[in-house]
């Protein structure tokens, strides 16, 4: 069983939390296109949740992966996409690796204050030219010395204008796209760091994103988490947590629409009758919750498969291709029961469809999905079985 009566003390105080001090705030932030990472990470970290699977060294709860899982099916009540997303890069995408195979330096230097939330965390993956091809990247970090010499840029950069310290991939050698990578934690105040721009996004809106360029950025080897040429095997392992966070955050987000579309369309009323009872309405909303609990029942298999420590690749990236096409699907069936008003931007099933639209593009494209599980199928032209 993944979760436990161990689970239902956080569980109730993270729901307390977002009642009371994420939601009545999520239009404001909405409008104004930025939330307060900062003032929200502190407090998050002040009650323990920003570490809660993260050694207890260096702040965290030592905890195990299924309170990680519970945190971010928890934030999908968040009642906007962008905030949680936000949360999730800070726990689950900027430090996992750190946290798993950065020095005891470096893990105090910036996993520490991340933890407490004293610094708020960004990644540094997608590039313009590469964004689900992570081996396409270009930014690379030249050896001078006890020195990397960074030159580049980073592109969709989530907490990317607030953000204390980037994860970064960069190249550190010429040699094969696999095996010429580190990740590295960069200072972003540091000398050559400039954040070019805030980006417009469709959905996510209070979330900040960046583009970032990096213009002879000279950060200490210390910096390097773990062994250099390593980072992109760490963060095809970092994938499995982002990938299954990402999921499991869409659960309670998804049930939420159903149920507000049930409101909706039992209260709205055409040709003599609610739109709830025509049969074509309740019936869908029927197969939607459905689909939900059928992608709920694999995000917790895979998570019982991760605690016990198993590679679980093939699990976190059907979870991941599932909820982004149930986000699609759900959301586009919930919106059109609801008629011109779901259209409208101050209706939660028109965010929702904006928001949901990102799940099958970030943190590796439906395709990029399609095509780990067609290796590991062996379908996959010039793949053998097994290969990832």
């Amino acid at each position: 069983m993944l979760f436990t009566a161990d689970h239902d003390e956080p569980r109730r105080s993270l729901q307390k939390f977002i009642a009371t001090e994420i939601n009545p705030h999520v239009d404001e932030w909405e409008d104004a296109g930025i939330f307060p990472a900062h003032e929200l990470f502190k407090k998050l970290g002040n009650l323990g949740f920003l570490g809660l699977n993260k050694p207890v060294a260096f702040g965290g709860q030592g905890l195990d992966y299924s309170y990680a899982l519970m945190m971010a099916e928890e934030l999908g009540a968040i009642r906007c996409g962008g905030v949680p997303m936000a949360i999730g890069v800070q726990t689950d995408m900027a430090t996992p690796a750190l946290a798993r195979f950065g020095s005891d330096e470096v893990r105090r230097e910036f996993l520490t204050p991340a933890i407490a939330g004293d610094q708020v965390a960004c990644i540094g993956v997608s590039e313009p030219g590469a964004g689900s091809d992570v081996a396409s990247i270009k930014t690379g970090a030249r050896s001078d010395g006890g020195d990397y010499v960074i030159n580049g840029g980073k592109m969709w950069t989530t907490n990317g204008t607030q953000a204390d310290w980037i994860c970064l991939l960069a190249n550190t050698s010429d040699g094969q796209v696999h095996r010429n990578k580190s990740l590295i934690c960069v200072p972003m105040k540091s000398k050559g760091v400039q954040v070019a721009r805030k980006l417009d996004k469709m959905g996510m809106r209070s979330s900040d994103t960046a583009q970032i360029f990096f213009d002879n950025v000279r950060v200490p080897k210390r910096n390097r988490i773990g062994e250099e040429g390593q980072g992109f095997t760490y963060q095809m392992i970092q994938f499995q947590e982002e990938r299954l966070w990402g999921a499991a955050a869409c659960l309670k987000a998804h049930e939420y629409i159903i149920n507000e579309t049930i409101e909706y369309t039992r209260n709205r009323k055409a040709f003599g009758g609610s739109i709830l009872d025509n049969q074509v309405v309740h019936f869908r909303l029927a197969e939607l919750q459905t689909e939900v609990e059928l992608l709920r029942a694999l995000i917790y298999r895979a998570g019982e498969q991760l605690v016990a420590g198993e590679d679980v690749t093939r699990l976190a990236t059907m979870a991941k291709l599932k909820a982004g096409r149930l986000g699609r699907e759900l959301t586009d069936a919930c919106l059109q029961f609801w008629g011109g008003m779901g259209y409208m931007n101050e209706t939660p099933v028109s965010r929702a469809y904006r928001d949901a639209r990102l799940t099958s593009i970030g943190g590796g494209a439906d395709e990029v999905m399609l095509m780990v599980l067609c290796k590991m199928m062996g379908t996959l032209p010039g793949s053998k079985k097994g290969n990832a």
